[in-house]
């Protein structure tokens, strides 16, 4: 197999690339967390991506 073949394996590259990040949180915090993306219907992902992009804006 080639290097160029070797390249061309596995997922395409994506514009913005995610990271996982492991944090832990009180019992009350992921009350508030699960409230929140439920009644948003979003991803407990995407709330707290919107709770740091709060953050960059203060």
């Amino acid at each position: 197999m080639t290097e160029a073949e070797r390249k061309r394996m596995g997922r395409p590259n994506v514009e913005n690339p995610k990271k996982t990040a492991s944090f832990k949180l009180d019992v009350s915090d992921i009350e508030h967390l699960e409230k929140y993306s439920n009644q948003e219907k979003i991803s407990k992902s995407e709330a707290v991506r919107r709770g740091i992009n709060k953050l960059k804006l203060k």
